[in-house]
């Protein structure tokens, strides 16, 4: 027992393993004397191996999914929390969560360190900052999900987070691209894409950027499609605040319906542009009041059924 105790010790003092993304890259190390086409395929060399890294990471991916849907179901959020390029990517995901699935702050929240200015001026020193991380989460609670972003795996600001994430009982799960992230400890799902080292050293807003908009693409949308945000892959909840999206509105009742596009503007126009309504209006040949009584969010639901469980309260098996 004294034996194990002291190799314990021993092993929590030995010095973290230096992250991949900030090792020399043998594959580059001559991009500044080669040609530009030469350039441009150890560049994208490397943008291909990120592919195969985020699908390693996929089980874990599933967690971090599952645990948000759960979490929104019970009326929590979900808080992205970054510094640099790796808050940058929570800010813009959650940023277009709004138009494509109508969905805001009150299920995606992102924090960037150093606020808003910094997606536009680097703020780098703000990482930093233990305490600004925390005091981002301090309302949080049981059904939030506190979803740190850092590339190195080891930003304080992220690591603040997700301690007082845990604190208040919350649930966490860490982005990062270092399998050695000294914040996995912190985080209930610790996504931990191996992406190696960059094609210029240190610069993680390369494959480590990539890897992350990868990910963050595939949870969000994920956790869209769980909350019945989808008919089959069509969007059904986009926000229309130009005529393109308005067309699109159209073009999407048309693909889900089979109808003619002036059929399926007449609906949207009998909805006031709600598209679930009308796509239940065309689908089941039902009126407006049948189907927005059957998009009704049920007592003790946080949000209303999805098209298909709409359908099937109208007796309609979807095709």
């Amino acid at each position: 027992m004294i034996a194990e105790a002291g190799f314990e010790r021993h092993a929590q003092s030995a010095p973290r393993p230096v992250s991949p993304t900030e090792e020399r890259n043998p594959r580059t190390r001559d991009i500044d004397v080669v040609s530009t086409a030469d350039m441009v395929r150890m560049i994208t060399d490397e943008d291909a191996a990120v592919i195969a890294a985020v699908r390693a990471a996929h089980p874990r991916i599933v967690e971090a999914i599952d645990l948000a849907v759960e979490g929104i179901r019970a009326g929590g959020r979900v808080h992205y929390v970054g510094s640099g390029t790796s808050g940058r990517m929570g800010l813009l995901d959650a940023a277009e969560l709004l138009p494509t699935y109508g969905v805001g702050e009150e299920m995606f929240v992102p924090h960037l360190a150093g606020g808003l200015g910094a997606f536009k001026k680097a703020a780098e020193g703000a990482e930093d900052d233990v305490e600004a991380g925390a005091a981002l989460v301090s309302d949080v609670g049981p059904a939030d999900v506190v979803f740190g972003i850092a590339a190195s795996g080891n930003t304080p600001y992220v690591g603040g987070a997700l301690d007082m994430g845990r604190s208040r009982g919350a649930r966490t799960v860490l982005l990062a691209s270092n399998p050695f992230a000294a914040l996995a400890p912190k985080a209930d799902v610790p996504i931990l894409v191996n992406t190696g080292p960059e094609a210029i050293t240190g610069s993680t807003r390369m494959k480590a950027g990539t890897a992350q908009k990868m990910v963050l693409n595939t949870f969000s949308t994920a956790v869209m499609v769980r909350l019945g945000k989808t008919y089959s892959n069509l969007m059904v909840e986009v926000l229309a605040t130009n005529e393109k999206l308005r067309k699109r509105l159209v073009r999407l009742l048309t693909q889900a319906t089979d109808l003619e596009a002036d059929v399926c503007a007449n609906a949207l126009a009998a909805t006031d542009g709600d598209l679930r309504a009308a796509l239940l209006m065309l689908v089941a040949g039902v009126d407006r009041s049948a189907a927005v009584a059957a998009l009704a969010v049920e007592p003790g639901r946080f949000s209303g059924p999805s098209v298909r469980e709409a359908l099937a309260r109208l007796g309609i098996e979807p095709a």
